[in-house]
């Protein structure tokens, strides 16, 4: 059974796969391109907060993440938003949701479609236009 709360702005949406934070207005995604950047968590508390903070400080309009102690979040957002993407890498480097290799350098993290998840592209399967190199130096940072 799913639940529904109301907080602050965002609906929260529960079922036994995923919480769902949704913003007050409608996400305006294009089924062509919408995709997510993710994160892989190991504390759920940690990663309610994050869902919460990315959608009452605008960083995006819907996020989810797995209902249980660890799993996969979601940030949400059309391919072609560049501003978007720079919010969420932004967001992503203040509170350290890109992980570093032994030497510092950020992994290079990938944008992943909707359209990709649904066909089941995963592991080897699964390759992506869209990539953190692209934005971001990986060794120092900073913005391209």
């Amino acid at each position: 059974m799913d639940e529904e709360s109301e907080n602050r702005a965002m609906r929260i949406i529960n079922n036994v796969f995923w919480i769902y934070y949704l913003s007050d207005k409608d996400p305006q995604f294009d089924p062509n391109k919408v995709g997510k950047w993710m994160y892989f968590f190991s504390d759920r508390n940690f990663m309610e907060k994050m869902c919460k903070e990315a959608i009452e400080e605008g960083i995006v309009q819907e996020c989810k993440h797995s209902n249980a102690n660890d799993g996969v979040s979601c940030f949400y957002l059309n391919d072609d938003d560049f501003e978007g993407h720079k919010k969420v890498i932004s967001f992503f480097l203040k509170n350290k949701l890109i992980r570093k290799t032994k030497t510092g350098r950020l992994y290079n993290i990938s944008f992943k479609h909707d359209e990709q998840t649904e066909a089941g592209d995963y592991g080897k399967n699964y390759h992506s236009d869209i990539k953190l190199n692209q934005f971001i130096d990986l060794e120092t940072g900073g913005w391209k």
